[in-house]
């Protein structure tokens, strides 16, 4: 199989742009995320995240064999149709991997989108985290605000925000004990891999980053890029928190995940003056440790 690497990424951009000038009802084309940012870490697995502005999504969701103009379609991750947030305007996206090696997310907005999104005070996270502009058929983004770069950049939590998420990062714990118990397997790592580690220790990282960054830098989407971000040794110690099957194992990788979670989040309490709650972490870890002596 030919790799993204072995494609030159002008040349992707300039068949996008071409394919697009052709297209009576495409009328605008934007690049976002990575690519549209100066200086991001790039390497040959980057995606290309297209935004294109038609007439009429629904066309593009109905028959969808306009994806073949860009090469053999391998698979493909299909959004239903629904409502922008921002303006209520109908938009869909997809995730299209390539048989060649490249990878294309499309998000498919109606001109009106745009015709709104320049008109309000502050672009959406997704256009201000970076864009960059391909084609632009009616001046549709003549005024429209350049990115700040600054979208996803964590946010310093409040002293209530901080207690409710560690509240509910040992709310998950008896849960996963319990688990262990039963043998239930596929629950255990729903709660222990994706709970507790992707959703509330990934978060605990996030404020840590933000506070040796000064709140400067972005973070990316599912973790993407912790692992250049974190002391080598956290890394090493998350690393540690996952198990295959073996119960025993598991039991082990709970409280490896309950230990780190601890260790960061007093720090990020300490260095922004908030108290940990340690009572709660005590009472729960021995609750835990008292269900798997049963």
């Amino acid at each position: 199989m030919n790799s993204q690497n072995q494609q030159d990424p002008d040349d992707v951009i300039k068949k996008l742009v071409d394919w697009g000038e052709k297209q009576e009802t495409v009328r605008a084309m934007l690049l976002t995320s990575t690519r549209a940012v100066p200086h991001a870490p790039l390497d040959e697995l980057s995606d290309y995240d297209v935004v294109l502005v038609v007439k009429d999504p629904h066309p593009f969701h109905t028959d969808r064999s306009w994806l073949n103009d860009f090469g053999t379609v391998l698979v493909a991750y299909w959004d239903p149709i629904y409502s922008d947030p921002d303006t209520g305007a109908d938009k869909f996206g997809n995730v299209i991997q390539y048989a060649d090696g490249l990878k294309i997310d499309f998000t498919l907005h109606p001109v009106s989108w745009l015709q709104t999104i320049v008109q309000f005070p502050a672009l959406p996270d997704e256009l201000n985290a970076g864009y960059r502009i391909l084609l632009d058929k009616d001046a549709l983004t003549h005024k429209m605000k350049a990115p700040t770069y600054s979208a996803y950049i964590p946010k310093v939590p409040t002293n209530e925000i901080y207690q409710k998420w560690i509240h509910e990062f040992f709310s998950d714990a008896p849960y996963a004990a319990k688990c262990l118990m039963r043998g239930e397997l596929l629950p255990l790592k729903w709660c222990l891999d994706y709970d507790m580690k992707h959703i509330y220790l990934r978060q605990i990282f996030e404020w840590k980053i933000g506070l040796d960054t000064a709140w400067s830098v972005p973070v990316g989407a599912l973790g993407k890029g912790l692992k250049k971000r974190l002391p080598s040794e956290i890394w090493s110690r998350l690393e540690e928190c996952y198990a295959g099957a073996d119960a025993a194992e598991n039991w082990k990788a709970l409280y490896d995940t309950m230990e780190l979670f601890r260790l960061v989040a007093m720090e990020v309490g300490q260095r922004l003056g908030y108290a940990y709650p340690m009572d709660l972490d005590q009472q729960v870890t021995a609750f835990v440790q008292n269900m798997q002596e049963q």
